[in-house]
């Protein structure tokens, strides 16, 4: 089988500005079309490659990215500009207002579509993104648990009582795995992880499936691997860029305009909550910057740590100068008989 990418530059294929790409090629399969995820932490590159995979192959890009999927939230997600999306197909951008909750379950059902229909037509759906419960409820069968609103009332008054950071630690006792994955200024998934074990007697990460199990459709998975002495500094350099572009802007359009507001999902975003906290004036303008790639490289390495545990993962080394890592994925796609060409 041949594996023709259309990035044949000897650079690496991650800088979200260089657009070595020419027009899409078609796509043949000797077997049922098999959807590529690329994972990993955020600022790794996932973005380009998946742009360079599917000019390669005739893909589709399907997000994610659990706050790329909000109405206006753009700078601060580092979501790709029509220009830098370079004529690819992008599915589930922009597909809930500001204030609406985050549903982890509308999202699985909408991507399981999308991701049919892509495949329906011949091409390749390309799955980028790094929100750890978002790609899991997309490559695995995730039957997610029941739910109780007394038992959920019960726990949202406890977090009334003692806050939540209290909250948190207890949940962190009862389930370590769990309080790893959630944050700790996250009220609303606290108390469903909570109610999840009062509901089950289990923990709440025992209602996920296994991460030895099939993916769903036999996903090829692609993890970018990092170290923090080439990650921090490319973190710095994007959120230093996102308040040079406007950021602080973005924020104040969506609060006077869509309705955003802290108390929600999309008000505790990485850079969102900052911007908000110092604007009621909870935290200093001096200090957002700062609180804010403080707060990245905190979820880099929760990221790290989920992603890590998956055994199915084909780590490419996003740091490789002389093996870009277009260029390595290449060679595993052609190992797991992907054809393009």
């Amino acid at each position: 089988m041949s594996f023709e990418p259309h990035h044949t530059s000897s650079k690496p294929a991650h800088d979200l500005h260089e657009n070595p790409m020419t027009p899409p090629t078609t796509t043949t399969h000797t077997s049922p079309i098999r959807p590529v995820a690329i994972v990993g932490p955020t600022a790794s590159g996932k973005s380009a490659l998946g742009i360079s995979l599917a000019h390669a192959c005739n893909g589709e890009i399907v997000n994610v990215d659990s706050m790329q999927l909000y109405q206006g939230m753009d700078i601060g997600t580092a979501k790709l500009t029509i220009p830098e999306r370079a004529g690819i197909p992008h599915h589930l951008l922009d597909i809930w207002d500001v204030t609406e909750t985050a549903s982890v379950a509308h999202y699985q059902n909408l991507a399981i579509a999308t991701v049919t229909d892509i495949m329906a037509r011949g091409k390749l759906p390309i799955l980028v993104g790094g929100s750890m419960l978002y790609v899991q409820s997309l490559i695995d069968d995730w039957q997610f648990p029941p739910t109780d609103p007394q038992v959920r009332k019960n726990w949202e008054k406890k977090l009334v009582d003692i806050g939540i950071a209290a909250l948190h630690d207890h949940l962190k006792t009862l389930d370590p795995e769990a309080a790893a994955i959630i944050e700790a200024n996250d009220p609303r998934r606290t108390v469903r992880a909570l109610e999840v074990i009062e509901l089950t007697g289990r923990p709440f990460t025992a209602s996920q499936p296994p991460k030895t199990a099939p993916p769903r459709w036999d996903t090829i998975i692609i993890g970018l691997r990092t170290t923090s002495d080439w990650l921090n500094p490319r973190i710095t350099q994007r959120t230093e860029q996102m308040f040079a572009q406007g950021f602080i802007d973005e924020v104040a359009d969506l609060v006077a305009n869509r309705g955003l507001i802290a108390d929600s999902t999309a008000g505790r975003a990485i850079g969102y909550a900052q911007i908000l906290a110092a604007r009621a004036g909870q935290l200093a303008w001096d200090d957002v910057l700062e609180r804010t790639i403080i707060s990245t490289r905190r979820y880099v390495r929760r990221q790290r740590s989920w992603f890590n545990r998956d055994p199915r993962i084909h780590w490419i080394d996003a740091t490789d100068t002389e093996n870009p890592p277009y260029e390595q994925m290449r060679n595993i796609l052609i190992a797991e008989g992907v054809s393009c060409g």
